[in-house]
C-alpha cells in the first residue's frame, strides 16, 4: 500500500518553515542543478535564487551573490538541501526586512494565502475563533467541540480533521457542500480525514478562495499559517457576499450618474465597502476620504462619525470629544455594540490598524445596518442591470476558474475585468506559456482606449493560433464588453485546456487525440461495465436530469464514495437537487476541480455536463489499476450502503439531509491517499493506491481505455493536471476544463451537432 510521503527534513524547525507543495518545488530544483553538475556549490545559487518567484522581481544575480558573500568565503564549498533552505528562508527575510513589510503576514485583502513568514497575529487568530463560535455553534455535529478557547491551540487541533472548514465552507456560502459528503465521526482514518480535506479544498476554489499553494497534507499537518490564511478567505467571502448589485440593489445610490454603474460593478468587494463608507462619511461632514481600512481608521474618527449618521439614537457626544485614540475606540465599539454588532475586534485593533480585522467590522456595520435608500425606481433600475441567471451562473463558472489557475490577477466581474485584455493574455500564457508577446502587451491601468484594443487584438490572435472559432470577431469587441463573446470564448479556452489535459495522457501513451465523443464514449463504457445499464446520449441528454447516470459513473470509478441510501429517485424537482448536490460534493471530495452548480446538472447545461463527465474521467485515468478494481473489505462487506436498482423504493429516510447519515465514504472505508507531486493541484490525487483487497471479489472490472489499453497504463504516464509554467516555482493548481473547436473528427452525430452549437455562439 503506499501512502503520502513528502519531503523529509532532518532539522525540524527548518521543516516547519515550508509546506511540502514548497519543498518538493524547491526539491526539483535543488536536484537539477546536482544532476547537472554532479554538486551544488554555493556558486550555483545565486543565478537559481534569482529565478524563484520569491525573488525574480526583488533581487538580481549580484544582489544575492552579495548577501551569500558575507557568509561564505568561498564560493566552491558544496551545499547540501538543507543549506539551501537555510540560504532561500536567510535572503527571504532579508527582503522583507528591505520592504518592510513583515509585520502582519497573512492578509484579508489578499487574494493569495502567503506562506513564509508564519507570523501569527493573535487577534486575527482570536477573531476568526469567535466567528466560528458564533456560526457554527448550534451545528449539530461540532457543537459538542465549541466554543473553541482562541489562547489555546484547539482551533488548529479541531481543523485536522477537515470537518470544521467544510462547514465554513456553507455558511459562507450556504449549500456548496452536501454534508452528507463529509465524513464526520469523533475519530477518522487517514483516507477519511483526506477525503474532507480535498473536498474542502475543490469547494473551496468553487467560492473563489485562492488555494494555489496549499495541500491536504499542510491541512492535516494543521499547519496554524495556512489555516488561518484559508479560514481568513472563506470568512472575508462571507461578510462581503452582500457588496454588489444583485444582492443590495440599493448599493445604485453610491454613483449620482447611471452612466457610473458599470464601474460600481466592476469594483472589488472591498473597494465597494470603502465607496459606501466614505459616501456616508461625506454625509455626514467627515472631510478626510478614507483610503484604506488600516492607517485611515487607526484614530478612530471616521468610525465615530460613520455610526453618528447609520445609528444617531446610540450616537454620544463623548466618542468623538476623545483626546486618547483608544478611549475613542472603545467608545465606537461600544457603540457598535448597541447597534447588535458582532465584538470581533479590540480597540488595540483599531488602533494598531489592523487590516483584516477592520474590514471585517466595517462590513458588520454594513449588514447591520447600511442606511442606504429604498428608492423603487433606482432599484428598479439596478435590477435592470443585472444579467439573467443563466449568464449569472456562467459568469460565476468562468471567473471562478480564472481565478483557480493561479495568475497573478483577481476577477471580482468577469464582464468588466477582462475588457482591458490584460487578464485575457494572463489565462492564455498559463495555457499555452510563451504564446502572448508581453512586450506588445499593456498593463493596467489603461488610460488610452487604443491600448486596451491592442490587448484584446492580441487574444483574438492568440485564439486563432489555438485554432478557437473566432470568426468576424475582432479585439473591439471584448473591450465593448459584449457578454454573450465573452461567455463563448471563455467557454472554448475551458474546453481547450480540457481537451489538451487529457490528449496529453494520450500522447504519453501514444493513443489518439480526445474529443468530446471520446469523453462520451468512455463514460458510457465504464458504466456498462460496472454492470449498469444507464446510458448517456448525449451532453444534452434530458435524463441526465435525474443524476443517477453521474452517481453510477462515480460509482464505477470509485465503488466507495457513493452511499446509495442517501440517493434518490430523481423525479421530482425536489429529488433531482438533492442528487446533483451530492454528484458535486462527491466528484470534489475525489479530487475533482469542477465548478458548476446542482441548476446545471438539473437544467442540462451541456457545457458543464462535458466538463463534467472530463473531470471525472480525468481522474479515474490517473488511478492504478489495482485502485479501480479492488475494493477494501470494508468498502465490499459494508451493509449501510447498498447499492439499489434505480427502479427500488426509497425509504424518506434516504432523502433526508441528517447529522445521522451515514457518509458516502462509510465509517472506516478507506479513500484515496493523496501525494501532490511538484506542479499539481493540491486537491487532486496524483498517485494514490490503496491497500488491495484480499478477502472481496472486485465489484467491476476496469473498463478498457479507448483505444484499447488499460486506464492503468495512462495512469503511469501521467504527472499532474497542472499547467507547468517554467518561471514560476509556486504549485499552480488548473482546474479541469479546456479547448476550442477541435480538430479530431467526430463520429458520434449528437455529439457533432452540440460541438457545431457551441461554436456558432461565436
Amino acid at each position: 500500500m503506499s501512502s503520502f510521503v513528502g519531503v523529509l527534513v532532518s532539522d525540524q524547525w527548518l521543516q516547519s518553515q515550508f509546506t511540502q507543495v514548497e519543498l518538493r518545488s524547491l526539491k526539483s530544483k535543488f536536484i537539477a542543478i546536482k544532476n547537472q553538475n554532479g554538486k551544488v556549490t554555493v556558486g550555483d545559487l545565486p543565478p537559481l535564487m534569482a529565478k524563484l518567484k520569491a525573488f525574480s522581481d526583488k533581487l538580481n544575480d549580484e544582489e544575492i551573490r552579495r548577501v551569500l558573500g558575507e557568509s561564505n568565503s568561498d564560493f566552491t564549498n558544496e551545499i547540501d538541501f538543507e543549506g539551501f533552505l537555510k540560504t532561500y528562508l536567510d535572503l527571504q527575510s532579508r527582503d522583507t526586512a528591505k520592504a518592510g513589510n513583515s509585520k502582519h503576514s497573512s492578509s484579508f485583502l489578499k487574494a493569495t494565502t502567503t506562506t513564509l513568514l508564519h507570523t501569527i497575529n493573535d487577534s486575527e487568530k482570536a477573531s476568526y475563533v469567535a466567528h466560528i463560535n458564533s456560526y457554527l455553534r448550534d451545528d449539530p455535529f461540532l457543537k459538542q467541540f465549541l466554543p473553541i478557547d482562541p489562547s489555546s491551540n484547539a482551533l488548529f487541533d479541531l481543523a485536522k480533521d477537515g470537518v470544521l472548514l467544510c462547514k465554513l465552507i456553507n455558511v459562507a456560502v450556504p449549500g456548496t457542500i452536501d454534508e452528507r459528503a463529509i465524513n464526520t465521526k469523533r475519530v477518522l482514518n487517514p483516507w477519511e480525514r483526506n477525503e474532507n480535506h480535498t473536498l474542502c479544498l475543490n469547494s473551496a476554489k468553487a467560492i473563489g478562495c485562492t488555494v494555489v499553494n496549499i495541500g491536504t497534507q499542510d491541512l492535516v499537518e494543521g499547519r496554524p499559517h495556512l489555516l488561518l490564511g484559508l479560514i481568513s478567505q472563506i470568512i472575508k467571502i462571507q461578510l462581503l457576499a452582500d457588496l454588489n448589485l444583485r444582492k443590495t440593489p440599493q448599493l445604485v445610490e453610491l454613483v449620482e450618474d447611471n452612466n457610473d454603474v458599470e464601474e460600481l460593478m466592476g469594483l472589488a468587494p472591498e473597494k465597494v465597502l470603502l465607496k459606501w463608507m466614505n459616501f456616508h462619511l461625506k454625509k455626514a461632514g467627515y472631510k478626510k476620504p478614507v483610503t484604506n481600512f488600516s492607517t485611515d481608521v487607526k484614530d478612530g474618527e471616521a468610525y465615530a462619525y460613520l455610526l453618528n449618521v447609520l445609528a444617531p439614537e446610540h450616537c454620544s457626544p463623548a466618542t468623538l470629544d476623545a483626546k486618547d485614540a483608544t478611549e475613542r475606540a472603545n467608545l465606537v465599539l461600544d457603540h457598535a455594540e448597541r447597534m447588535d454588532c458582532k465584538r470581533y475586534l479590540s480597540p488595540k485593533d483599531i488602533v494598531e490598524g489592523s487590516a483584516n480585522l477592520n474590514l471585517a467590522f466595517v462590513a458588520q456595520i454594513f449588514h447591520q445596518r447600511n442606511g442606504l435608500s429604498t428608492d423603487n425606481k433606482k432599484i428598479s433600475f439596478a435590477e435592470m442591470m443585472t444579467d439573467d441567471e443563466l449568464i449569472s451562473r456562467e459568469e460565476r463558472c468562468f471567473r471562478l476558474w480564472i481565478n483557480s489557475l493561479g495568475i497573478a490577477s483577481y476577477v471580482n466581474n468577469l464582464f468588466e475585468d477582462v475588457r482591458n485584455g490584460w487578464i485575457l493574455l494572463e489565462v492564455l500564457d498559463k495555457l499555452s506559456p510563451g504564446s502572448v508577446n508581453w512586450k506588445q502587451a499593456t498593463k493596467p491601468p489603461i488610460r488610452m482606449p487604443f491600448r486596451k484594443v491592442e490587448n484584446c487584438n492580441q487574444v483574438v490572435g492568440i485564439g486563432k493560433q489555438l485554432k478557437l472559432s473566432l470568426v468576424n470577431v475582432a479585439g473591439n469587441d471584448f473591450v465593448q464588453g459584449n457578454k454573450k463573446l465573452i461567455l463563448a470564448f471563455l467557454w472554448q479556452l475551458m474546453r481547450f485546456n480540457m481537451l489538451q489535459l487529457l490528449k496529453n495522457l494520450r500522447s504519453r501513451s501514444q493513443g489518439k487525440e480526445f474529443s468530446d465523443a471520446d469523453i462520451l464514449s468512455w463514460a458510457n463504457k465504464k458504466v456498462k461495465n460496472s454492470g449498469r445499464t444507464s446510458r448517456m446520449e448525449s451532453f444534452k441528454d434530458k435524463s441526465l436530469s435525474s443524476g443517477l447516470f453521474f452517481l453510477e459513473l462515480l460509482s464505477a470509478v470509485e465503488p466507495r464514495v457513493v452511499n446509495w441510501n442517501l440517493v434518490t429517485k430523481g423525479e421530482s424537482d425536489e429529488e433531482k437537487k438533492l442528487n446533483a448536490t451530492y454528484i458535486i460534493s462527491v466528484a470534489r471530495k475525489l479530487g475533482c476541480s469542477i465548478f458548476l452548480l446542482p441548476e446545471d446538472i438539473m437544467e442540462v447545461n451541456q457545457k458543464m455536463i462535458l466538463t463534467l463527465t472530463a473531470s471525472i474521467m480525468y481522474w479515474s485515468l490517473q488511478q492504478p489499476v489495482d485502485e479501480q478494481s479492488s475494493p477494501s473489505p470494508a468498502a465490499s462487506s459494508r451493509s449501510a450502503s447498498p447499492e439499489p436498482s434505480i427502479d427500488a423504493t426509497l425509504s424518506p429516510a434516504a432523502t433526508a439531509i441528517s447529522d445521522g447519515s451515514p457518509s458516502p465514504s462509510t465509517n472506516g472505508t478507506p479513500s484515496l491517499a493523496f501525494a501532490t507531486t511538484p506542479g499539481s493541484s493540491p486537491g487532486l490525487p496524483a498517485n494514490g493506491s490503496l491497500a488491495p483487497d484480499t478477502t472481496a471479489p472486485p465489484k467491476a472490472s476496469p473498463s478498457p481505455s479507448l483505444s484499447g489499453e488499460d486506464d492503468s497504463s495512462l495512469a503511469a504516464e501521467v504527472s499532474n493536471m497542472t499547467i507547468d509554467d517554467a518561471d514560476s516555482d509556486t504549485t499552480t493548481s488548473a482546474p479541469l476544463v479546456d479547448d476550442a473547436a477541435s480538430d479530431t473528427a467526430i463520429s458520434t452525430p449528437q455529439v457533432e451537432e452540440e460541438d457545431t452549437e457551441l461554436q456558432s455562439e461565436l
